[in-house]
């Protein structure tokens, strides 16, 4: 049926407000929806966080859960769940929400980055570490280049892959990161020893040269290779390389000394290495050097005349055992008194008592711990008697 005009101006005027009044109530609903939404996830969310600074982690992360439910394109709120889920030992769990992260196309280039160094420490905490190599190894150029690289140097290391912790070393070092040449000569010299149980002597010789031109000073290199060259006959050559030991590293060759002087025997230089041995010795006494100068002199270490000195002057169990192992008739005057006090210094940090509950020491017994305010955790017995 047609209408005509008045009639359609009517009908205008009548579905306008109709359709004004519709739009209006829908939006009141979908405001008072979303307020009551936003009043929910900070809710959860407050409390997740309040339970965990309570110490309180599997209860905040069941909170944490819930805050995500109402708003689960909330970023922060699966960075602290997934690092929750870590510490928890939870590490599938915490491997899926950074995951889950990952694929989500609105998320920024920092927290994607982010979401990827998190995930590399879920892999490698889980124990999936060609998954968490990979993972650090994307990180390459981003904020967390440095940590990536430091985490990679931890793997390696823990997987025995020594090339590659040299480049890492190397990278970081060059980076301003710090120092790594004392580890790349370790490195090395690792390297060497794996190339000798091959039989490469000429990649272990080469793995050493670098080794001692990382780190000039370090006593590993040199006593690895005086080792390698006795063990093949060459006393002269090793005995050559204890020699550059003691002029870089001169407390690295006292520890040492013994097989010095075995090298010395077998290359007929007894008298060589006593003159090494003795300015030495008058620089640096200790009980190393002093069995080396007694084996030199074809005496018991006991019955050094060297030995009662040293234990006044340093007292320390290792050389009150050697004067125990003499027999007390040749002990010369005093001896009885320093081995006493040698005794007494080393057992003093054992002669205390050790809460049980927090690893407090004190000399008395306590009924409550002064540290952790504990009743009856300190044992009766002191730290020697357990």
């Amino acid at each position: 049926m047609d209408l005509d005009a008045p009639g359609l101006l009517l009908a205008l005027l009548v579905a306008l407000p109709v359709a004004f009044g519709l739009g209006w109530l829908g939006s009141r609903l979908d405001l008072r929806q979303w307020k009551r939404a936003d009043r929910e996830a900070p809710k959860a969310y407050f409390k997740g966080l309040n339970l965990l600074l309570n110490e309180q982690p599997d209860k905040a992360i069941d909170a944490f859960i819930e805050a995500v439910q109402h708003d689960p394109d909330t970023s922060e709120l699966h960075f602290t769940l997934g690092n929750l889920f870590r510490r928890r030992g939870e590490f599938e769990r915490a491997i899926r929400v950074h995951q889950h992260l990952l694929q989500r196309a609105d998320l920024s280039a920092g927290d994607r980055q982010r979401a990827q160094y998190a995930l590399a420490q879920d892999f490698m905490r889980a124990g999936l570490f060609d998954r968490a190599e990979e993972a650090y190894k994307a990180l390459a150029g981003t904020p967390f280049d440095t940590e990536s690289r430091l985490a990679l140097l931890g793997l390696y290391e823990r997987s025995r892959d020594w090339r590659n912790a040299v480049d890492v070393a190397q990278q970081l070092e060059k980076s301003g990161t710090g120092s790594f040449s004392t580890r790349v000569s370790h490195y090395q010299c690792e390297l060497a020893a794996e190339a000798e149980a091959l039989g490469d002597l000429t990649t272990a010789d080469a793995a050493l040269a670098k080794a001692l031109a990382a780190a000039p000073q370090s006593a590993r290199p040199l006593l690895q290779r005086a080792q390698r060259l006795l063990r093949r006959g060459d006393a002269t050559a090793a005995l050559a390389a204890f020699h550059e030991l003691a002029q870089r590293n001169p407390e690295g060759f006292a520890r040492v000394a013994g097989e010095y002087v075995d090298c010395a025997q077998a290359a007929g230089q007894v008298e060589l290495a006593r003159q090494t041995l003795e300015p030495l010795y008058q620089r640096q006494p200790g009980i190393d050097l002093l069995r080396a100068l007694a084996t030199l002199d074809g005496v018991p270490v006991g019955q050094s005349p060297r030995l009662l000195a040293l234990l006044k002057e340093q007292p320390s169990l290792s050389a009150a055992i050697e004067l125990l192992d003499t027999p007390r008739t040749q002990w010369p005057e005093g001896t009885r008194a320093a081995v006493r006090d040698a005794v007494a210094r080393t057992a003093r940090p054992l002669q205390r008592y050790r809460c049980a509950a927090c690893g407090f020491e004190a000399q008395r017994h306590f009924w409550q711990c002064p540290g952790c305010l504990g009743w009856d955790t300190f044992p009766p017995q002191r730290i020697e008697e357990l």
